[in-house]
């Protein structure tokens, strides 16, 4: 029998669409496929603004779904924004508020640091309540695959937050490139402890889609949560040959050569924390990371065709992110997120600005653009939703159910914010933000600063409205400190080696 959508209401507020069959069976449990990717910018896809990069089959899926334009993560960085994403609490409640271990694992406080980070845990709590430990309650088959990045020992790994299947998840947050040790990165032999070598020279990317397609298809006749986790686009920069070569051809066609790449010697520079060597990239035209993009669309291409093949597409809702900004400032400076300001590592919108696409079952809009600002923590109670789950008694949410918005053009006016309060590897500062309709206002807290932004007329966070708007940036920075102080945020100590030199302004 052919299925349609219906919308019910559960508790009288919130709308939930399921497939419904007809003469009064049961409704049909939706599946799920979550792709996650790792370090995307804002703008490294076509349908988001690249005229570099080449992404034509999430496009497809964007111009067949819901494309948010004010997308976030909850972390300029990688951990923080995936317990994010797991848990749909602010990071700060998880404890997680940098990448694990973080950098003070690595290096001690220098001269130019004003303040000494919080101390961060070994891993992801096991008392959290994950999107995976959700649905597998619910009877769902759970499948992760890819970069987790929650925790320093397998108690800590996707087996044990909720997942049945696991296949590459662990403590790494990016490839292993040891030659020395044989492990070769994003090509096999991978030194991953929870991914079995292929054949030398075997992709990662087309892996972990395989590997996805496999559990889609063991599964179909199942409910599922397919999890897939690209460790693209992080570094190390690896590409296939054939790619780079494609991209170094476009390169010189479009004359990049001849443009201003980098910016060397940005001002913030001078004062940004120990180590690292930070340039802006100004212009996206690197080929190796464009190779990179590449083979991510490719390999998204193959796991939405497998789930069409399989008659799987009428009935599984598709979301698709990044974890956080595109890597702009440092570590090779690969992408570009202009107009946006920062990337990777920054409060600034290219550090927490993201690439959104949902798609659904739905006979009603399609490629609807949709200006809602959003959060990663808002998956986990849209995933409820849909699969009409109660969050369990007692479990903190912060994210929203977006269900009711998502093909809607009228949305309740919110507050996101974020609390990041270390110092990145990319030159960011220590600080929080919240974001309350059209304006952003961050606490810098190297410079002492608030910095007060309209995003509507000033998406490059230029003008700085602290001194022109008063009331509205204490009404906001009010609001600020009572989020910190309701959801815990840490606090920073003062560093005893501080050479008290003025820092630029960021």
């Amino acid at each position: 029998m052919k299925t349609y959508q219906k919308l019910i209401a559960l508790s009288g507020t919130m709308l939930v669409p399921v497939v419904q069959p007809l003469h009064g069976q049961k409704p049909e449990k939706p599946n799920f496929l979550v792709i996650l990717v790792d370090d995307a910018g804002w703008k490294d896809l076509g349908c988001y603004g690249s005229t570099f990069y080449e992404t034509p089959n999430i496009d497809k899926l964007a111009s067949e779904g819901i494309r948010f334009t004010n997308g976030y993560a909850s972390s300029p960085v990688s951990s923080p924004s995936r317990a994010g994403i797991q848990t749909g609490q602010y990071p700060n409640r998880t404890g997680i508020t940098d990448w694990l271990p973080g950098r003070q694992a690595y290096e001690k406080p220098c001269a130019n640091d004003r303040w000494i980070s919080p101390s961060l845990p070994e891993g992801m709590s096991l008392n959290k309540i994950t999107i995976g430990k959700y649905l597998k309650r619910a009877g769902y088959k759970t499948f992760f695959a890819g970069k987790w990045h929650l925790g320093a020992t397998p108690k800590y790994w996707p087996e044990n937050q909720g997942y049945d299947i696991n296949i590459g998840g662990c403590y790494l947050g990016s490839p292993h490139l040891n030659i020395k040790e044989n492990d070769h990165g994003y090509f096999s032999p991978y030194g991953n402890p929870r991914l079995e070598d292929g054949p030398v020279g075997e992709y990662l990317p087309e892996r972990l889609a395989q590997e996805t397609i496999q559990f889609m298809t063991k599964h179909k006749k199942k409910p599922f949560l397919a999890f897939l986790s690209f460790y693209l686009v992080h570094i190390p920069l690896q590409g296939k040959e054939e790619l780079i070569k494609k991209y170094q051809e476009k390169r010189d066609k479009m004359g990049i050569e001849k443009k201003v790449e980098m910016n060397l010697n940005p001002a913030w520079a001078k004062y940004a924390t120990c180590g690292g060597s930070y340039k802006e990239r100004l212009i996206q035209g690197d080929p190796v990371y464009a190779a990179m993009i590449q083979a991510l669309d490719d390999n998204v291409g193959k796991v939405l065709a497998s789930l069409k093949q399989l008659g799987l597409d009428k009935n599984t809702v598709i979301i698709f992110t990044s974890d956080n900004g595109g890597l702009s400032t440092a570590e090779g400076s690969p992408t570009s997120n202009l107009p946006l300001r920062g990337g990777k590592g920054w409060l600034y919108e290219g550090g927490i600005r993201e690439p959104f696409i949902f798609k659904y079952p739905s006979e009603k809009k399609k490629g609807f653009v949709n200006s809602m600002p959003i959060s990663n923590i808002d998956i986990l109670p849209t995933i409820l939703a849909f699969a009409g789950i109660k969050p369990l008694q007692g479990d903190t949410i912060d994210g929203m159910n977006l269900v009711p918005y998502l093909e809607k053009s009228n949305y309740p006016e919110r507050k996101l914010f974020w609390d990041y309060p270390h110092y990145s590897n990319q030159g960011g500062f220590p600080g929080s933000a919240i974001r309350e309709g059209d304006y952003k206002l961050i606490d810098n807290y190297e410079t002492g600063k608030l910095e007060l932004y309209n995003l509507k007329d000033d998406v490059g966070e230029q003008h700085d409205l602290s001194n022109v708007l008063p009331k509205l940036k204490n009404k906001l920075f009010h609001e600020l400190q009572l989020w910190r102080k309701q959801t815990h945020s840490k606090t920073m100590s003062p560093n005893p080696i501080w050479n008290h030199e003025e820092p630029a302004v960021q």
